[in-house]
């Protein structure tokens, strides 16, 4: 099949997202967001995340057909994702899927969410050249992976070892007193700092934990580290600089995100490193990584930053990937995996 036409279902957190992609063209997206509900909270609450789900399911699918001109009677398969997230997220998202599958009479494609990130960008860059790296940075990931085929092999270079790049962002957001998401609060300010001001370490990347460690991460200590130099401040009785704390565990993390994935460019004989996540949203980021890039001579491929955040369009470029290479379908009974595993594109 040269052009399927799939559409895509998300819901692995607070977003529930459809959209339609035919062959590598995107018809249309709908994302509705529950994040604000979470705000009073400092995070998200599975509990409301899943009702949220529940009831937005339906006005988001119908939508997302109804703005690519279709009836799901057009559309050729259902990719659902199914892994990693919140499990009772989840198995909103897939039991609606099923369902819709089952009555449409339409093959289902139970697909990893973070192979999705990687799969997205192609809507925008087109095909992936050969030996392509993807860095993966969101709130509960930071994974640096090889592609050798999206719909077939995915190989884990590195990951990290214990908190997410967003997970370390949004914990210095709360010491700092940032409303959640913490990540856009630092962003912003970190703009106006000195990405100088304050030593901040910069984990696994220094002798023999660096050593051995070459392309995994480390953002625990990074964030222990500046709660640290917070904490000083405020028993002295001293203001804290919140734009250069900003600024300086921006340049920090972008900088060992930066070196690491130029690294296993170079290891791997890769001229093209793919960024997605919702973290990969981090101006600073950004920038350092098209900086590197370009001083290394690799194409950084970062898409816009709706393609960044969760959304359906990733999940159905995976199934569009998955349907032209022939992959056969998940049973009608497959499970959710809360924990699934990067090596895994999709469920059978």
């Amino acid at each position: 099949m040269n052009e399927p036409v799939v559409l895509g279902i998300e819901s692995t957190c607070d977003e529930t997202a459809a959209a339609v992609v035919r062959g590598g063209t995107l018809l249309s997206n709908v994302v509705a967001s529950s994040m604000n509900e979470h705000a009073r909270y400092g995070g998200v609450i599975p509990e409301i995340a899943s009702r949220a789900h529940a009831e937005a399911f339906v006005p988001v699918v119908s939508k997302a057909l109804a703005d690519a001109d279709m009836d799901i009677a057009d559309v050729d398969a259902i990719a659902v994702s199914a892994g990693p997230g919140l499990a009772g997220c989840l198995a909103v998202g897939v039991s609606g899927a099923k369902a819709l599958a089952y009555a449409a009479g339409k093959p289902i494609y139970g697909i990893n969410h973070v192979i999705g990130h990687i799969a997205v960008t192609q809507l925008q860059f087109g095909p992936f050249p050969e030996d392509t790296l993807a860095l993966i940075v969101s709130g509960g990931h930071t994974s640096l992976l090889h592609v050798q085929d999206v719909a077939r092999h995915v190989d884990v270079v590195g990951t990290t070892l214990d908190d997410a790049a967003g997970e370390c962002f949004d914990k210095v957001a709360r010491l700092l007193g940032f409303p959640y998401p913490g990540g856009p609060h630092i962003d912003r300010h970190a703009q106006s700092g000195d990405p100088h001001a304050i030593r901040v370490p910069q984990g696994l990347t220094q002798g023999k934990a660096g050593a051995k460690h070459p392309y995994d991460f480390s953002f625990s200590g990074v964030k222990t580290a500046v709660a640290r130099w917070i904490e000083e401040r405020q028993t002295a009785g001293e203001t804290i600089p919140v734009d250069d704390v900003c600024a300086s565990l921006a340049d920090s993390v972008a900088s060992v995100l930066a070196k690491k994935a130029v690294r296993g460019c170079e290891q791997y004989g890769s001229r093209t490193l793919i960024v997605g996540g919702g973290f990969s949203a981090n101006s600073q980021l950004r920038a350092k990584l098209l900086e590197v890039g370009a001083r290394h001579g690799i194409e950084v491929r970062i898409p816009e930053i709706k393609l960044c955040t969760d959304n359906g369009a990733m999940v159905a470029m995976l199934g569009s990937n998955l349907v032209q290479a022939g992959v056969k379908p998940s049973s009608l009974d497959f499970s959710i995996d809360s924990a699934m595993p990067l090596s895994k594109i999709c469920m059978e």
